[in-house]
């Protein structure tokens, strides 16, 4: 689907197990320039699994990793240098100032732009002075993320980068972060469990269940193909084996009946004139609604790895 030669991620047929377990399944990822990629998944689905490959923390058991087109665990100063990474974690030395820590970072980074690192701790209202350990959780993600940012990385990757922040800085400054990185013609990745937020920031969904991709494509797509369906009776089912309609989930239990059905919205709705008559009603499903119905878990587990 993409351009090999320009890819920022190429992930193919990757695996991985820990003990008896598979933590990652086949897993195929491919981020081009200028794109922000929201993962979302459950609780242990596999998230930072991944992340932690595209660092080169993991080697490959199986399969293939390349960023910005080399293999992170065989040329970790090469890549490393081009990526800015935000952990949920915010691990910050406790005894540095903000300034002195900035300072620090910005050694490893020929890319570090100053100006952009200070027009940042400006938005965020952040006391140059101030020690980390003084700092809040909500101002240690800032500082976190103005950290991971002013380098202008060409792979940006957070983790949960909306742990301790509050609704303005959400909407307003992490958005910001994250469009300026792809509109320079680079990419983010970004993981979080708060799925309005994913269907607001990202081009491009990967949902990951148990190790495996069990979803991924622009929200267009997969907005144009799951479709909620509120029937006055039950759908039948041979009906629904009759097209290429998959019904993804159902509730039957009371009336009226309740559908996630993914294919084409006219032959939806073709059948449902044909099996239930009218009136029935039909809109596009959200982020959130495609997760359950995929991962087959309530919104209440999807967290962290």
């Amino acid at each position: 689907m993409w351009d090999d030669s320009r890819l920022v991620v190429d992930v193919q047929s990757l695996s991985r197990r820990f003990g008896k377990q598979l933590a990652l399944n086949q897993v195929d990822l491919q981020i081009p320039p200028g794109m922000v990629v929201g993962l979302v998944g459950a609780n242990g689905a596999g998230k930072t699994t991944l992340i932690k490959h595209l660092l080169g923390l993991y080697r490959a058991q199986a399969g293939s990793v390349r960023v910005l087109g080399r293999d992170p665990v065989r040329h970790p100063r090469e890549v490393l240098r081009e990526v800015g990474y935000l952990s949920e974690e915010r691990e910050l030395p406790e005894w540095m100032r903000i300034h002195e820590l900035m300072n620090y970072v910005a050694a490893f980074y020929p890319s570090w732009d100053f100006e952009y690192c200070n027009e940042l701790l400006d938005a965020f209202g952040l006391d140059r002075n101030k020690q980390i350990k003084q700092l809040s959780k909500g101002m240690r993600a800032q500082v976190g993320l103005v950290a991971a940012v002013a380098q202008r990385p060409k792979l940006l990757i957070l983790d949960e980068p909306s742990s301790g922040l509050d609704a303005i800085v959400r909407q307003d400054i992490l958005k910001a972060l994250v469009r300026t990185v792809a509109e320079d013609g680079k990419a983010a990745l970004f993981s979080s469990h708060l799925l309005d937020e994913v269907e607001q920031m990202s081009d491009y969904v990967v949902m990951i269940d148990r190790g495996r991709l069990v979803l991924q494509g622009t929200l267009e797509e997969i907005m144009s193909t799951h479709h909620i369906v509120v029937t006055p009776q039950s759908l039948d089912s041979h009906t629904l084996l009759s097209t290429n309609i998959k019904e993804l989930s159902h509730q039957n239990t009371t009336s009226p009946h309740r559908y996630l059905l993914h294919g084409n919205k006219e032959l939806i709705e073709e059948v449902c004139c044909s099996g239930v008559g009218s009136p029935f009603q039909i809109r596009c499903a959200t982020l959130s609604e495609v997760f359950i119905a995929r991962a087959g878990r309530s919104t209440n587990a999807i967290h962290e790895d």
